[in-house]
């Protein structure tokens, strides 16, 4: 929806004075959107599972931008705990949140638990990311006006029929690698449809969006599950797709625009380059959403107490 030549990092107001988090921010286009928040004087947070891959990236962020306030946050997805402990490390900081990314994501990976007994590309895609913002959610509120930028993909086409079929989510059987993927990726949708709704009369703006088909690591999961057969056919597609610099144009315009604040976006679904676009039947299924919202707050209960979420709708 921007006005004029496609968003641009020349169109990224100056943020002096704003902190942001973006997961994933390591490598891909998170390592884009992080690099290019920190150029524009935002104090960024680059959170990431590998200190050895994070604090790198770190570096080379302040090396490519000539600034100071970028810093590794350890966040693993896969573990509520890891989560847990990231938003209080966050918090004890007493920093305000002006922009969160949640970026970090996996993609059609052979089938596997997390250490918490959930599937692992719904756990890391969806679950780590909703008790990641919830907990910050409080933060987040105070700082308004505000951000939540949920990268999804156009992949939550490819959820099975029902949409997300909660009851089917541990089986090995029920689904292939990229059902999964879908599922996961739909429920990003949906939790910026419902998070959107239960943040009426604030001024935190939450919005989704596909970034593209790109050129990232996340291809490795195909690798991995599908056999080394598929190397030279991801080669070939990896010609077409887009740089991360391009990919990470959407979730730097949801992250950034004013046109987000002035026209009121609130939990749209973008494409590139910030475009607003329909999602799929079931990512516009708000009673999906609810139903979503509930069983990931249980879930996460089931695991860490049921004070969990205690401190996060004050």
């Amino acid at each position: 929806m921007f006005s004029g030549k496609r968003f641009s990092f020349d169109n990224i107001p100056d943020l002096s004075g704003k902190v942001a988090i973006v997961t994933g921010g390591n490598t891909g286009i998170g390592f884009v959107t992080a690099r290019e928040l920190a150029r524009k004087n935002a104090h960024v947070f680059v959170a990431s599972r590998s200190k050895d891959r994070g604090e790198p990236a770190v570096e080379l962020i302040k090396k490519e931008t000539k600034k100071d306030a970028v810093e590794f946050l350890q966040l693993d997805l896969q573990s509520l705990n890891s989560v847990k402990l990231a938003a209080e490390t966050f918090l004890a900081r007493n920093l305000p949140l002006h922009i969160l990314v949640n970026n970090a994501g996996i993609m059609a990976t052979a089938f596997e638990k997390t250490p918490d007994g959930i599937q692992d590309q719904f756990g890391v895609n969806h679950i780590g990311h909703f008790l990641f913002t919830l907990l910050l959610l409080p933060t987040i509120k105070a700082s308004a006006p505000s951000r939540i930028v949920n990268v999804s993909s156009n992949g939550h086409h490819r959820a099975p029929p029902a949409g997300i079929e909660f009851e089917k989510l541990n089986d090995p059987n029920a689904h292939n690698s990229i059902q999964r993927y879908g599922q996961s990726k739909l429920a990003n949708i949906l939790f910026t449809i419902e998070l959107n709704k239960r943040l009426s009369g604030t001024n935190v703006y939450c919005n989704s969006l596909h970034p593209g088909a790109i050129k990232t690591e996340l291809t490795r999961g195909i690798v991995a599950n599908w056999g080394s057969w598929t190397k030279p056919i991801i080669s070939i597609i990896q010609l077409f797709l887009l740089t991360p610099d391009d990919g990470a144009l959407t979730q730097l315009y949801c992250a950034t625009s004013p046109e987000i604040e002035e026209k009121n976006f609130r939990g749209k679904y973008f494409v590139p380059f910030g475009e607003i676009e329909e999602p799929s039947a079931q990512g516009k299924d708000e009673e999906l959403a609810k139903k979503l919202w509930d069983f990931s707050e249980n879930l996460i209960k089931e695991k860490l107490g049921d004070d969990i979420f205690s401190k996060c709708y004050a």
